[in-house]
């Protein structure tokens, strides 16, 4: 089976972190999954199997072009473990993988795609980057902001949102999912000059 590309939430699994910043690359998946699901002449189907992920196959169009959607469930240090063998065993190279994540250096509520370029010191764009041999793999960076004060980093992204946070969680995840489907139709390009015009 051919497919356009692979799509991977970076996260932690468990309810432990659900709400936590470090996991808004997991709820845009489920956001993306939740919208698709819903689509006429879209199909999710869950793929079962030995990777420690969470997998769906995506048909779109009635079949015309299909997607993986990937959380890998290593935690986030080890998530290039899930992303490098997906892309082996099914023949997609690594400029048509989308990785989702959250990004410190842009504010809560902005959302951003790049191709290749730094990691910005996530560990999770590190595994997969060291996993798929390359940085050249586009970005979608979900803006959470840096700690106030003296709190550590990884105390921050660890911590869930604060309630007055998530009207610009559900902004940003809006945002986010038109985004990704401009990526998916129109090319990381087009995608990208929409986004940043916004």
């Amino acid at each position: 089976m051919t497919y356009e590309g692979l799509i991977v939430g970076l996260g932690n699994p468990g309810t432990k972190y659900a709400r936590t910043r470090h996991n808004f690359g997991f709820m845009l998946a489920d956001h993306l999954l939740e919208h698709w699901a819903g689509q006429p002449g879209t199909a999710c189907t869950a793929r079962s199997g030995r990777l420690n992920a969470q997998l769906w196959d995506v048909s779109e169009d009635y079949g015309a072009r299909r997607w993986i959607v990937a959380k890998p469930l290593t935690f986030m240090n080890l998530s290039g473990q899930v992303v490098g063998e997906l892309s082996r065993k099914n023949g997609i190279p690594a400029d048509r993988i989308l990785v989702a994540h959250d990004e410190l250096d842009l504010s809560l509520g902005t959302v951003r795609l790049k191709f290749s370029g730094g990691l910005a010191g996530h560990n999770g764009l590190k595994s997969v980057a060291a996993h798929l041999g390359t940085r050249d793999f586009a970005r979608i960076r979900l803006g959470i902001g840096r700690p106030e004060g003296s709190e550590a980093m990884a105390d921050y992204v660890l911590r869930s949102f604060m309630p007055a946070e998530w009207e610009l969680v559900a902004q940003a995840l809006g945002i986010a999912l038109d985004a990704v489907l401009h990526y998916c139709s129109e090319g990381l390009t087009a995608a990208t000059s929409r986004l940043h015009s916004r």
